[in-house]
């Protein structure tokens, strides 16, 4: 190479190694082959390549700048003896050594869990009110033989002698671009950097074992179906005796015979003959407080709660009951109870029965009804004139 290795580059005489690198990584940029493919490129990236390593090697910089042959006649992009690896293109694009981005080291035999999950189902007034609950899980627990370290009694890991407790092994490969260094998990030890020569016969050098076990969990008044309830530490038992991870409880609650939940209200339906509905009555409604006592959790709390139907009321109207709902999860009060009224009409009327009611109608002057005819729909526009209505 006759020309000048620092004009290669466009560095001055004494700059420093700093510079040099600089200089190198903003030419590999412009002229990698993977950039520019034309030939002409290569061979200018070739020469670019083959002066920084002289000058990033304080040993061949001093011989050069004595006049000498850096490459002791060997010659040769890529040939015998030549220092430069991929590592150094690496450095150029990405700003660091390759073997420092992939030098990571031994992985650890311990580490953290899973999280696990499993579902329970509860009543209506459980998830309202709040309930204890034990449960049955089936989660990986630190094994007890070998305390979690995956060794046998009486033996412990070894350093691995194949990548000397690094858990990574060095390859080097050389192609047009020089020596291509890489790293990769050791695979005597599996990246761990020791070895267990004697593992535990109960965990077989997991350190963990499959265990049933009993908890007990206090579920919060207010759940509803998706909630779930985090029991920390719970969880699976890491590899070698990790920590254990976390166990969530989700929640699915049961239908109810009566109510019918709706965020934190509670919904109803009452069955009215349509004497009561004209005449007005008074109904003991059971409340959802009737399931406690029903399955002895509580004593002192009301059954029933009275509800009052007013004289005309119609098929369809609601009633509202404040604060005879479920109670806020994350917050205070409780919702309401919304009970709506069905006037049922007879089907079957015996002849005196059928007697009084064309008696009730003719002395209401309904013995021919006209009728009225409503719209069945209406537009966005019709139903807001009647909303303000």
């Amino acid at each position: 190479m006759s020309q000048d290795l620092y004009d290669v580059l466009g560095v001055s005489r004494d700059a420093d190694a700093d510079a040099i690198k600089k200089a190198y990584r903003r030419l590999a940029r412009q002229l990698h082959p993977d950039v520019n493919p034309d030939p002409e490129t290569q061979e200018r990236f070739k020469e670019v390549s083959r002066a920084y390593e002289v000058l990033s090697d304080p040993e061949k910089r001093r011989h050069y700048d004595m006049g000498g042959d850096p490459f002791g006649g060997a010659g040769g992009f890529g040939g015998a003896g030549q220092g430069f690896s991929f590592t150094d293109i690496m450095d150029a694009f990405f700003g660091q050594s390759a073997g420092q981005a992939q030098g990571r080291g031994p992985r650890p035999r311990v580490r953290r869990g899973q999280d696990a999950l499993i579902r329970l189902e509860v009543e209506l007034a459980e998830a309202a009110f709040g309930v204890t609950r034990e449960l049955k899980v089936d989660t990986a627990v630190t094994c007890g033989t070998c305390a979690g370290d995956g060794a046998a009694p009486g033996s412990k890991p070894v350093t691995c002698e194949t990548c000397r407790g690094r858990g990574e092994v060095h390859q080097v490969q050389r192609s047009f671009l020089g020596e291509i260094r890489t790293m990769r998990p050791c695979a005597a030890c599996r990246g761990f950097g020791t070895i267990i020569p004697e593992p535990c016969r109960e965990c077989s050098g997991d350190g963990r074992v499959r265990s049933r076990r009993t908890l007990t969990v206090k579920i919060p008044p207010g759940v509803d179906t998706g909630t779930r309830v985090q029991l920390s530490g719970q969880g699976e038992v890491g590899p070698g005796g990790g920590p254990a991870g976390d166990l969530y409880v989700e929640m699915h609650v049961a239908d109810h015979p009566t109510f019918t939940r709706q965020g934190t209200d509670l919904l109803a339906t009452v069955t009215l003959p349509m004497t009561a509905a004209a005449l007005g009555t008074t109904l003991e409604l059971p409340t959802l407080e009737a399931d406690l006592v029903e399955s002895g959790a509580v004593t002192d709390v009301e059954t029933t709660v009275p509800l009052e139907i007013q004289p005309g009321t119609q098929s369809g109207a609601e009633t509202v009951l404040h604060g005879r709902g479920v109670p806020s999860l994350r917050g205070t009060g409780r919702g309401d109870l919304v009970v709506r009224v069905l006037v049922e009409t007879p089907t079957r009327l015996d002849a005196r029965q059928e007697e009084l009611l064309r008696e009730l109608a003719a002395l209401r002057e309904e013995t021919h009804p006209d009728g009225q005819v409503h719209a069945s729909h209406k537009g966005v526009f019709g139903r807001l004139r009647d909303a303000f209505k």
